[in-house]
């Protein structure tokens, strides 16, 4: 049986608590300000606006990720998020305010008092009453798993899971692959678990030796009425992580996951959204040329433009524009301007024109140069996947792996790590997809994160 983890449930039950923190700072906030409590007259003239707002905080929380899984490596962030996310909620405030003078309030001490009313209070919910209902929660019905697997993905599953309480079971027993398929007693003391309802939950990979040398043995158990169910460790791993397991798929999951066939109706309203986005883009940086031109001039001297090539879909070359930032004269040398313009993610601008032209999507893996294609092809397996598909100028690996390489050099670990965020979105690439690794590169670009 394949089983994922969803996060429906987490996302309303953060999104209901958020609503009603917004609702209830707002009161506490006008009763402090007034020194009294605040009647309905007040508090009804300050509801009407700041509902306008909570409805765009909301989706500053999504962009800021606060909806996103809440695993381990995410609480860790989790207080400098809400901070940062608050922030901007002010400021936003504060422009809606300036902006739409039609509401009969100017509350500038109120949104002062407000941004630390409901930073404290958000941080209350998310950081501990959160955790404490879907921890109770996730106690009362937690069940124990048998985890078969060996390998650095499946420790890192093993430690998310049991370190966790918003999965529905924890791994209680671990056994290698190798034991179970050569030793009986490993066999026997598994079975055993599975037969006593000690363990109600087996995690392991479906097609290797070890599960094929179960199988007829646990299916007698089945006959016999116990009660366990089968998860897939590269669909769970995949569900929790959002990236596909690169140790643990078979040539079997590229057959069944990744399609070469055209989708139409997807395919149309992407190639849409890229001209759009394109366009936007093109008169952006038309602003910028003269700017960009001049600075970049008075740096060095050199030319504005730099023209490498990258590879395309079906590994096809084609010439990448971009503004340049290294020196002519010092190689692997970052100019002054060049610093600025990387640091604000400028010299990227003129792939607006690659964007047109259809060499690029506005979403796909971040293409690569030949020689570093070639050297990946042979080090990774399956690393030309990537391929199938036209690069983008922002992707799902450049929103989750904030670590990822730049400039030409060799990194085969973390390239492998990029091409697992890379096979994810090729299996589940929708145009929802799209905009939500869109919504994300917007926030990455005003954080100055990413790659």
């Amino acid at each position: 049986m394949k089983v994922t983890i969803s996060n429906t449930k987490e996302a309303t039950l953060l999104f209901v608590g958020d609503v009603l923190i917004f609702f209830a700072a707002l009161w506490l906030t006008l009763a402090l300000r007034y020194g009294e409590l605040p009647g309905q007259n007040i508090f009804m003239a300050h509801v009407v606006p700041f509902s306008f707002l909570f409805a765009v905080w909301v989706i500053v929380f999504f962009v800021a990720g606060l909806y996103d899984k809440h695993t381990r490596l995410f609480k860790e962030k989790l207080p400098s998020t809400i901070l940062y996310a608050q922030v901007a909620n002010i400021l936003l405030a504060a422009l809606f305010f300036f902006f739409i003078p039609y509401f009969g309030i100017t509350p500038k001490t109120n949104l002062l008092i407000y941004l630390v009313i409901s930073c404290i209070l958000i941080g209350l919910w998310r950081l501990f009453l959160f955790d404490m209902i879907a921890g109770r929660m996730g106690r009362e019905f937690r069940q124990k798993a048998i985890l078969i697997g060996s390998g650095p993905e499946i420790e890192e599953l093993k430690l998310e899971v049991n370190h966790n309480t918003r999965y529905p079971f924890e791994f209680a027993y671990h056994f290698d692959p190798k034991d179970i398929e050569n030793s009986l007693d490993s066999q026997g003391k598994l079975l055993e678990l599975v037969s006593s309802g000690d363990a109600t939950v087996i995690v392991g990979d479906p097609h290797s030796p070890a599960l094929t040398t179960l199988v007829p043995l646990l299916s007698n158990l089945a006959f016999l009425e116990a009660r366990f169910r089968f998860i897939d460790s590269t669909v769970l791993y995949e569900s929790i992580f959002d990236r596909v397991p690169l140790s643990l798929i078979r040539t079997s999951w590229f057959l069944v996951n990744v399609s070469t066939s055209p989708t139409y109706i997807y395919d149309f309203f992407k190639r849409v959204m890229d001209i759009i986005a394109g366009f936007v883009l093109t008169i952006f940086t038309a602003a910028l040329f003269w700017i960009v031109a001049i600075l970049i001039k008075l740096d060095d001297g050199g030319p504005v433009f730099f023209v490498t090539e990258r590879v395309g879909k079906d590994n096809k070359p084609f010439k990448f524009l971009k503004f340049r930032s290294m020196s002519v004269e010092k190689a692997e040398c970052v100019t002054r301007v060049g610093y600025w313009l990387r640091k604000f993610r400028l010299d990227e601008f003129p792939q607006s024109w690659n964007l047109l032209r259809g060499d690029i999507s506005l979403i796909g893996p971040r293409p690569e140069m030949p020689k570093l294609v070639q050297q990946y092809a042979e080090r990774i397996s399956n690393y030309n996947v990537r391929h199938l598909i036209k690069p983008g100028m922002s992707g799902w690996a450049q929103i989750k792996e904030y670590n990822v390489p730049r400039g030409g050099v060799v990194d085969t670990e973390r390239t492998a790590t990029k091409l697992s965020y890379d096979l994810y979105y090729i299996k589940h690439r929708s145009l929802m997809l799209d905009i939500h690794v869109a919504l994300k590169t917007f926030k990455t670009l005003l954080s100055r994160s990413g790659s």
